[in-house]
């Protein structure tokens, strides 16, 4: 009887602790959302290493832009995101809680506007009359506005069509569209019959910068600050690679070869689109000119000024007083 009472003890202790470990692991779930922007860390989604880093069961789910993202952050169904720097700056003015742990990459030539063969367009002085598109309130569709306000323009004088990137190249391969300013794989569909003519960086230094970063909800930040830490040196740990090696992410590498089977094209496309990318290294993230300055972060200020420009568009209905609520260093600093 003394043996059977003991093994039952036990057998109960195991259940509790099995139920108990159950419990834990169903509490560490997350949803994660991201694009199809081709990016060093998206091999970490295809082999599993964000899991296997954070101890988190995670639900990768692909959308197709930050507005998306952004919507299904504030339903509660995403808890972290890949976004860009426009719609990130018309959530948190429409009162979002979201907060950027970290950046993904800022303006660089993996986006730009792209002009059709036979367009007319040779120039930046020949786009009034033309038809352009960009995805809805994505960063290309805040910098294609604002280069035509930067030529004396306004959408009186030049079309812009908001619309997702598959519809973009549906149209302008009909040649219903003059051109568009995408990021991959639509970038490279459409160079296959045009050319660019401007790029994101060149936009940027025309004064209208943007950047895209991972964000989470603010309660979830709160409530989780090792993830975060984890899941940014996951992605220091890739960036570092991508920096280091660079043969390791050519046309003929594994991991050119995994982006393509991951988010699509070929492997040369993804190694080509890796080279047009502007990455910064934890340090210069959580410095005062990105993350780590408070209201005076190069972050938020770009967050305010495209709010400011949304305003003027009548995109947004107000502007902030400041944005540093939206930006943190501390997961990179954790990293560290």
């Amino acid at each position: 009887m003394k043996r059977t009472k003991t093994w039952i003890a036990a057998l109960a202790g195991a259940m509790a602790l099995t139920f108990g470990t159950g419990a834990e692991a169903a509490d560490k779930k997350v949803t994660v959302a991201y694009q199809t922007d081709a990016l060093p860390s998206s091999v970490a989604i295809a082999s599993g290493e964000f899991q296997r880093a954070t101890g988190y069961e995670i639900d990768f789910r692909k959308f197709n832009s930050g507005a998306d993202i952004f919507a299904a952050i504030a339903s509660g169904d995403v808890q972290v995101g890949y976004v860009g720097s426009s719609p990130f700056a018309a959530a948190t003015s429409r009162g979002l809680d979201v907060k950027a742990f970290q950046l993904a990459s800022i303006s660089g030539t993996d986006e730009a506007l792209v002009v059709r063969n036979g367009s007319g367009i040779e120039g930046l002085g020949d786009l009034k009359g033309k038809k352009l598109a960009a995805a809805p309130v994505s960063t290309d569709h805040y910098q294609l506005l604002a280069l035509i306000k930067a030529q004396g323009l306004s959408e009186k004088d030049v079309q812009v069509f908001a619309i997702p990137q598959p519809e973009i190249v549906a149209a302008y391969n009909r040649g219903d569209l003059d051109g568009g300013f995408v990021w991959d794989p639509a970038l490279t569909e459409l160079k296959k019959g045009g050319k660019v003519l401007v790029t994101s960086r060149e936009v940027a230094e025309k004064g209208a910068p943007t950047f895209s970063a991972w964000v989470a909800a603010g309660e979830f930040a709160k409530e989780n600050p090792e993830f975060l830490k984890s899941f940014a040196g996951v992605v220091d740990k890739i960036y570092a690679s991508f920096r280091q090696d660079p043969a390791a992410w050519g046309p003929d590498s594994e991991n050119a070869k995994t982006l393509a089977q991951f988010l699509g094209g070929t492997a040369e496309q993804q190694a080509a689109a890796l080279k047009n990318l502007t990455l910064l290294t934890p340090e210069e993230q959580a410095s005062a000119q990105w993350l780590g300055g408070g209201a005076d972060s190069g972050a938020a200020k770009i967050l305010k000024d495209t709010a400011t420009f949304l305003k003027e568009q009548g995109k947004v209905s107000r502007v902030l007083a400041s944005y540093a609520d939206f930006v943190t260093p501390t997961a990179l600093a954790l990293t560290n």
